[in-house]
């Protein structure tokens, strides 16, 4: 990692990441725990395990790393559980297909904040990038009004909000390590779920599907993605998102046949295909 350039850095961190986010949604689906208590433990989990690493990383400084956060932190905290919210309620009320799809607004909406409060304007090839999976998710939303999936898709853009000023804010304080805010963000979210749980209780498959789900899916993922923002622009690391607006419903369809509708397969196509041509583009630039 060393002799890579920054771009290189930052892409690799957000692809790996968005990878093991992929599977994420099947887990979700297969699971029988109710909503607010896989909100709980999304937020549990990722938090003990993130937190052990940081108390052997940081040792005797881990109290002095979560006063470095700083108000770039605090914001990161409230969007980042937000967010994190959001998305459980968002795919538990539409297509795993249409959430995804909506999260794909996020770079959009990164290069957008990122230019009006960090001054970094996108280059034209990202713009063309981000108007044209704009254009595909917006025909892919439309057809959701129509099947009465507009409460979830609602949750869905909402989350695609949190994670760009998630990106936005680490992309600012690209000099402070976030870490620390992104696993209070997750007691957060576990503090809040608590109150809502019926049952904690765990059987049969959940016992695998739940802890496998919050460490490979949730925990490594989200301290890669706060990462990757020091090292290429905002609006990029979102880019890689929709990645899993693919790659996720094809999990669901395989495993539990729960097929996307044609528009969003075709919308899907357009996205994946923008991102491989743009994420080319940019490395051979760098």
């Amino acid at each position: 990692m060393k002799n890579f350039s920054s771009q290189k850095k930052g892409s690799l961190l957000a692809f790996i990441a968005v990878m093991l986010i992929t599977p994420d949604s099947i887990f979700i689906r297969l699971s029988n725990i109710e909503t607010w208590g896989m909100l709980f433990y999304r937020g549990a989990i990722p938090f003990v395990v993130v937190l052990i690493g940081l108390i052997f990383f940081y040792k005797n400084n881990l109290f002095k790393a979560l006063i470095n956060i700083g108000y770039p932190g605090i914001f990161y905290i409230i969007s980042f559980s937000i967010c994190n919210i959001t998305f459980i309620i968002s795919i538990q009320n539409t297509n795993v297909a249409n959430t995804l799809v909506m999260i794909a607004m996020a770079p959009m909406l990164s290069a957008i904040l990122g230019s009006i409060f960090l001054k970094e304007i996108p280059d034209n090839k990202t713009w063309i990038a981000i108007i044209i999976t704009l254009v595909a998710v917006s025909y892919i939303f439309h057809d959701s009004i129509e099947l009465g999936n507009f409460y979830g898709d609602l949750f869905g853009l909402i989350t695609a909000f949190g994670l760009a000023c998630n990106a936005v804010i680490a992309r600012f304080a690209k000099n402070r390590d976030l870490v620390p805010s992104a696993v209070i963000g997750k007691l957060c979210v576990a503090i809040f779920a608590f109150f809502f749980v019926d049952t904690f209780s765990l059987v049969g498959a959940d016992l695998i599907f739940i802890p496998l789900m919050c460490i490979m899916c949730v925990a490594i993922p989200f301290v890669l993605v706060t990462i990757a923002p020091r090292f290429i622009p905002a609006e990029e690391v979102n880019l890689f998102f929709l990645l899993e607006t693919i790659i996720g419903p094809f999990w669901v369809w395989m495993v539990i046949q729960e097929q996307p509708s044609v528009e969003t397969i075709q919308g899907g196509l357009i996205i994946i295909l923008t991102i491989a041509i743009h994420s080319y583009l940019k490395l051979k630039k760098s």
